[in-house]
């Protein structure tokens, strides 16, 4: 499993000294005010900066981190990911799940592989599973009860039973 998870995403600078605006990529956006430790992705690498600062501002966040106290310094991050060790993420109700950890799982219809997740889209009512495979092409999948009979993490295997009409003539 993802060690870090991503909970915010860094898109411009805010300011002229160091704080910087983030959409936060989490549905309990609250979870930016206990932060005391985040790692910020760029290029690949992780570096580790301490939270001095969190505010909000629209449907933004606005972030100051240790290290980064210019605007120069903090548009360096533009478009890099802020991630949360695991081990400090919030605890997750029954049948929830980390975006993170569903990206990649294999998703089947009555043992018919039909892809895996390449995309988890958050549409406020209900998430929508992005399904991409070869027979298949992409398919949307509501993330809801009627649809989602099963999701085993650790198999990486999610089993469903799609809506009528969802895969064109429900050839499966």
């Amino acid at each position: 499993m993802v060690e870090y998870l991503a909970v915010g995403k860094i898109v411009n600078t805010h300011g002229v000294h160091g704080e910087m605006r983030v959409i936060p990529l989490t549905s309990d956006i609250s979870r930016f005010d206990y932060l005391k430790m985040v790692w910020v992705e760029k290029n690949g690498m992780l570096t580790e900066h301490f939270v001095k600062r969190v505010r909000y501002h629209k449907n933004f966040v606005l972030i100051t981190l240790s290290g980064i106290d210019t605007v120069e310094k903090a548009s360096e991050y533009k478009n890099c990911y802020i991630k949360v060790n695991r081990k400090y993420a919030r605890p997750l109700e029954e049948d929830e799940y980390f975006i993170a950890d569903l990206i990649d799982c294999d998703v089947y219809e009555d043992d018919v592989l039909l892809g895996k997740v390449t995309d988890v889209l958050q549409t406020g009512g209900n998430d929508v599973y992005v399904v991409s495979g070869e027979k298949y092409g992409e398919i949307l999948i509501p993330a809801i009860v009627s649809v989602i009979l099963d999701v085993d993490i650790e198999m990486k295997k999610i089993t469903v039973k799609l809506p009528e009409g969802l895969v064109e003539n429900n050839d499966l």
